[in-house]
C-alpha cells in the first residue's frame, strides 16, 4: 500500500505530473491554430463549447507541433526538462540539438507524445477535480442538489447520494493513476527518443578515450621528468650535506648539478603544462631525446652519486624521433630507479644497442650495493608507477619491457621496434 501511494502521490509522481501539465500548456497554441481550421469547416463559432470539436482541434494541432519540433533548441530543452522533472539520468539523454534525420524524427515523436499526453492529462486535471469535489460534497451541501447546478438527475436518489463521495474520491485516484502511468511511460521512453544515437555514443567514447590517453601521457611525462629530477636533487643535496666541511669542491659540483637539474626540469614542466593548456602547441619546448640529451642525463645522474657505466652501441642520431624521445624517458626512469633503490655511491650499467631492427635498452644495478657512504631514498607513498610507465611507453611503440632480479642484480630490459615508428 505504501508503494502504491508513493507511485500515485510521491514526489517523483508529482514532478512528472507537472511535466505533463507543461506539455498541455505547450499544446494550447497548436490547439488554437487547429480551432481556426475546425471552426470555419464546421460552421461553429465557439469550438471550445463542444468536446468533440476540441478534440478535433487538438488532433489537427499535433502535426504542427511535430513540424515545429525541428527547431534546434527543442531537443536540448526537452532533455533538460526530462532530467529535472522525470528523474532520467543525464547520460541517457542527449545534450545537443538533433542533427541527423533519425534524431530529428525521434525528437518530433517525443515532442508530439509529450504534448499529446500532456494535453489530455492537463484537460483531465482541469475538469476532474471540480466535479469530484462536487460529488464528495453533494450529500452535505443541499444547494448542490438544485436542478440549476446541471448535475445528472440520478444523483438525487438516496443511494446515489450515499455513494457520491466514494465516486468522487475514486475519480481523484483515477486521475492520479492516469498521470502517474503517463509520467512513468514518458520517463521510460525518453532515453529512446531523446537519448544519444549510436554515433553520439561512439563519439563520446572516443572523446573519453582520447582524454584518458592525454591524461596518462601527461602523468608519465610528469612522473618521469619531475620525479627523476626530485630524486636526483635529493641525493645530490644529501651527498653535499655529508661532505660539506671536508670536500668543498664536491659541494660546488653538487650545487651546480642541482641548479642544472632544476633549470632543465622547469623547462620540461613548462612543456608538459603547455600540452595541458593548449595541446601539442608549437610554442612549447621540445621534449628531450636520446640523441641530444643523453650526455646531460648521465652527467646529472653521476652528480647525484650514482656511478654509471654507459655503453652506447647505437647511433642516437639515426633513431626515429619518436623512438629517441621515448627511449630517453625510459633511460631516465631506469636510472631514477637505480638512484632511489640502490642509493648514492652505488653503481649502475647502461647499455643501448640495436639488434634485429630493435633498439635495446638495459639498465642494471647490483642488489643491495649501497655502501656506508651512501643512503637510499625511502619509498614514496603512492610510488611504484615508474615501471608501469616504462611498460606503457614500450607497448605504445609495439615493444616490450621486462624488469626483475637476475643473478644478484636488478635488471631493466626494454626492446623498441625501429620499423613502423619512423
Amino acid at each position: 500500500m505504501t508503494a502504491l501511494a508513493r507511485f500515485l502521490f510521491g514526489r517523483q509522481a508529482r514532478l512528472r505530473w507537472i511535466h505533463l501539465i507543461l506539455g498541455g500548456a505547450l499544446a494550447m497554441p497548436y490547439v488554437l491554430v487547429g480551432s481556426v481550421v475546425v471552426g470555419p469547416f464546421t460552421g461553429v463559432d465557439n469550438v471550445f463549447g463542444s468536446l468533440p470539436l476540441q478534440l478535433a482541434s487538438f488532433a489537427l494541432g499535433l502535426p504542427l507541433a511535430a513540424v515545429t519540433s525541428l527547431f534546434p533548441l527543442t531537443r536540448p530543452l526537452e532533455s533538460g526538462v526530462v532530467r529535472w522533472l522525470c528523474g532520467v539520468e543525464g547520460d541517457r539523454l542527449a545534450y545537443g540539438p538533433a542533427r541527423t534525420k533519425g534524431e530529428k524524427g525521434r525528437t518530433a515523436a517525443w515532442f508530439t507524445l509529450h504534448l499529446g499526453a500532456g494535453g489530455i492529462i492537463a484537460g483531465m486535471s482541469l475538469a476532474v477535480p471540480p466535479f469530484a469535489a462536487a460529488l464528495i460534497a453533494l450529500p452535505f451541501v443541499p444547494a448542490l442538489r438544485d436542478d440549476r447546478t446541471g448535475l445528472p438527475g440520478v444523483l438525487h436518489h438516496a443511494w446515489a447520494l450515499a455513494l457520491s463521495p466514494v465516486a468522487g474520491a475514486a475519480m481523484l485516484v483515477a486521475l492520479a493513476a492516469c498521470a502517474a502511468g503517463c509520467g512513468t511511460l514518458l520517463a521510460r521512453w525518453a532515453p529512446a527518443l531523446l537519448g544519444p544515437s549510436p554515433e553520439d555514443r561512439v563519439a563520446t567514447a572516443e572523446a573519453r578515450a582520447a582524454d584518458l590517453a592525454v591524461r596518462n601521457r601527461l602523468a608519465r611525462e610528469l612522473h618521469d621528468s619531475v620525479g627523476h629530477a626530485l630524486s636526483a636533487v635529493t641525493l645530490q643535496a644529501s651527498a653535499a650535506r655529508r661532505v660539506l666541511d671536508t670536500d668543498p669542491e664536491f659541494v660546488r659540483e653538487a650545487l651546480a648539478a642541482i641548479e642544472d637539474t632544476t633549470r632543465r626540469t622547469v623547462g620540461e614542466l613548462d612543456a608538459v603544462l603547455g600540452v595541458l593548456r593548449d595541446g601539442d602547441s608549437p610554442g612549447t619546448a621540445p621534449a628531450p631525446t636520446l640523441a641530444g640529451d643523453l650526455d646531460g642525463l648521465l652527467r646529472r645522474t653521476r652528480a647525484g652519486g650514482l656511478r654509471v657505466t654507459a655503453t652506447v652501441a647505437a647511433d642516437p642520431e639515426s633513431l626515429p624521433p619518436l623512438v629517441s624521445r621515448e627511449a630517453y624517458r625510459i633511460v631516465q626512469e631506469g636510472l631514477s630507479n637505480a638512484l632511489k633503490h640502490a642509493g648514492g655511491q652505488a653503481t649502475a650499467a647502461l647499455r643501448v644497442d640495436v639488434l634485429d631492427d630493435h633498439l635495446r635498452i638495459t639498465v642494471e644495478n647490483p642488489l643491495g650495493e649501497a655502501d656506508t657512504a651512501g643512503e637510499a631514498l625511502p619509498p614514496r607513498p603512492g610510488g611504484g608507477h615508474g615501471l608501469r610507465g616504462i611498460a606503457d611507453r614500450a607497448r605504445l611503440l609495439g615493444g616490450a619491457a621486462e624488469a626483475g632480479a637476475v643473478e644478484g642484480a636488478w635488471r631493466l630490459h626494454v626492446r623498441l621496434p625501429l620499423r613502423g615508428n619512423a
